[in-house]
């Protein structure tokens, strides 16, 4: 056995999965929502016998790598190296050649110098005195807290850090610019960050994706703030400042604190309030959104009191909805950003926190105080501003609870409301684009993968497959592929008295183990008492044995149709009685 089946056969998926998302037993599996796609109707299975997932949602699907790879944007040797360390098994040398070093870990590598160096400079270097002065003394950022965060300074000589990159520590020129540290110019290569204090950027597992870049003069002349432009480790719009930092806090509390700028951040720790991450981005996007529901049942905002930050939580707000997030605001009254707040006033600043309001209620009383309900058409503008958002509210009372609240502000009836908001939908829904529906199967190749999950996910198979198989008789499966599993049932248990998925797949050819995989993790409805499925049970057995008894019987009088225009009295004899024997089992079924 290699290392990789090692690594597989010691890690539990059901285990591994736990830890990320709240499993619920589902007869021989369980099941959960979906983290990779929005469902309200739990669609993602987990067999402890095959030890694998699928999603029958958006088709996703796999053992305990893909699963680490696809919740946590991993490569497999990234994937590999985290399950080893769980399963205690340490993996040699040859495991990780370098051919197999992947991009990413490089990137991760390259960033992780970069920062030591950007840290230095600030901490160390004369050339970083000026920003760690204003760090200080500007904005009461103290030594402790610049060593949590590994804030550092990019010097304005605009070759320093990519020098140190290739002439010491020998990586190629390539590798940095693929990192986003560096560009090319005139066949040199320039660094990217320049004179400006820098943010390291982490994952939730420690990694540096990338860096924010903050200038120090703010007079409006070039961009406050740069990026990391995007890599194959970064995605702006995926990511959070401080998530690292915050993620156990979150997950404690249940709320994410969410904030534009990474000095708000700092001054939060600074004052003891540890859940608080920033975004990237002009708003939160559903990526972000998805990434946060892993953490916490509630967003509260703390934008920038301006109308950037208006507009972010107006352009915020669908993606949290779609999560099924709680979704608050807090009110910082004069005051213009969280840092600004906890540096004249922290009591205040701690008690808005306490003091957060529905968003809901946020926005019909900013849409009020900016249009007035006084005229027709304050009144218009404050439905078309604030019925959109209402109607993309996933629970039904919580959403008549706020078309009650801007009835009463907007003095207006309950039912106009309903009809105004019923035709922004409608034309919202008219300007996305159709998506095409789904090839429709045969109700019959629908019943035999239904029958096969019923049977395999029952408590006790070989029963169930001998009470089928009594009704079932010569039954011929439309799909070869389900018949090669029904067979194979007989050839298993003449082996074997108890069922067993992951010995079971082994009697099954390798071409059709998907097949088989989604029939033994289909979700099947729960019968509360052993005889309702034992009933559901032999009701799909007759009705494809009453279907394919009707075929038969149609061909055969075809046939019969066309002998007997050839005349050939022999075979129309035959045709005959195998059409009264026909009718005759239809008649008993």
């Amino acid at each position: 056995m290699d290392e990789v089946a090692k690594v597989r056969e010691k890690i539990d998926i059901v285990a591994l999965i736990s830890e990320y998302l709240s499993l619920k037993k589902a007869g021989r599996n369980f099941k959960t929502n979906c983290p990779f796609h929005n469902e309200k109707t739990p669609s993602f299975i987990i067999s402890p016998e095959r030890q694998i997932w699928h999603c029958f949602g958006c088709q996703k699907g796999g053992d305990c790598f893909t699963f680490l790879m696809d919740y946590e944007n991993l490569e497999f040797i990234e994937a590999l190296r985290i399950l080893a360390k769980k399963a205690g098994i340490e993996l040699s040398e040859s495991v990780f050649t370098k051919t197999e070093t992947s991009k990413k870990e490089k990137i991760y590598n390259l960033n992780r110098v970069a920062s030591e160096f950007y840290h230095y400079i600030l901490t160390k270097h004369p050339v970083g005195k000026m920003a760690l002065s204003y760090l200080l003394k500007t904005r009461k950022i103290d030594q402790r807290l610049i060593e949590t965060f590994k804030i550092g300074f990019s010097s304005r000589e605009g070759r320093a850090l990519s020098n140190y990159l290739v002439n010491k520590k020998k990586y190629s020129k390539q590798d940095i610019i693929d990192a986003g540290i560096s560009f090319a110019r005139e066949g040199r290569v320039v660094d990217f960050f320049r004179s400006r204090i820098m943010f390291p950027l982490f994952d939730q597992r420690d990694n540096i994706m990338g860096f924010s870049g903050r200038i120090i003069d703010d007079k409006g002349e070039i961009s406050k703030y740069v990026n990391t432009k995007d890599t194959p480790v970064y995605h702006k719009g995926t990511v959070f400042f401080g998530l690292n930092m915050a993620k156990d806090e979150i997950k404690k509390t249940g709320q994410a604190v969410i904030v534009e700028g990474e000095f708000d951040v700092i001054s939060c720790f600074s004052i003891g309030i540890k859940n608080v991450i920033a975004l990237k981005g002009t708003a939160l996007t559903e990526d972000q959104a998805t990434l946060i529901s892993r953490f916490a049942q509630k967003v509260t905002l703390c934008l920038d009191q301006d109308e950037a930050g208006f507009e972010a939580i107006v352009r915020s707000l669908p993606s949290l909805e779609k999560k099924g997030l709680t979704t608050t605001v807090i009110l910082l009254g004069e005051f213009k950003d969280p840092d600004d707040a906890i540096k004249k006033d922290p009591v205040f600043f701690k008690k808005a926190v306490k003091n957060d309001v529905g968003v809901y209620d946020f926005l019909i009383d900013s849409f009020l105080k900016k249009f007035g309900n006084t005229t027709s058409e304050g009144k218009k503008k404050i439905g078309d501003s604030i019925l959109p958002l209402i109607g993309g509210i996933e629970n039904q009372i919580v959403k008549e609870h706020y078309l009650k609240i801007l009835s009463n502000t907007l003095d207006t009836s309950f039912e106009n409301l309903m009809l105004e908001m019923e035709k922004i939908l409608k034309k919202e829904t008219s300007k996305k684009t159709a998506i095409s529906a789904k090839t429709a199967r045969d109700r019959t190749e629908i019943l035999e993968e239904y029958l096969l999950s019923l049977i395999l996910q029952s408590e006790d198979v070989k029963k169930s497959y001998e009470s089928s198989d009594k009704i079932l008789s010569d039954y011929n499966f439309k799909l070869p592929s389900h018949r090669k599993i029904y067979d194979n049932l007989s050839n298993y248990f003449a082996k074997y008295e108890e069922f067993n998925g992951k010995i079971f797949s082994e009697f099954i050819p390798k071409e059709i183990i998907p097949i088989f995989d989604t029939c033994f993790l289909f979700p099947i409805p729960k019968f509360e008492e052993p005889e309702k499925f034992e009933r559901e049970l032999k009701s799909v057995a007759r009705e494809l044995r009453l279907t394919f008894l009707k075929n038969k019987i149609k061909d055969t009088n075809l046939n019969l149709k066309t002998k007997s225009k050839e005349k050939d009295g022999e075979v129309i004899e035959k045709l005959q009685r195998e059409l009264s024997d026909l009718i005759s089992l239809l008649s008993k079924s």
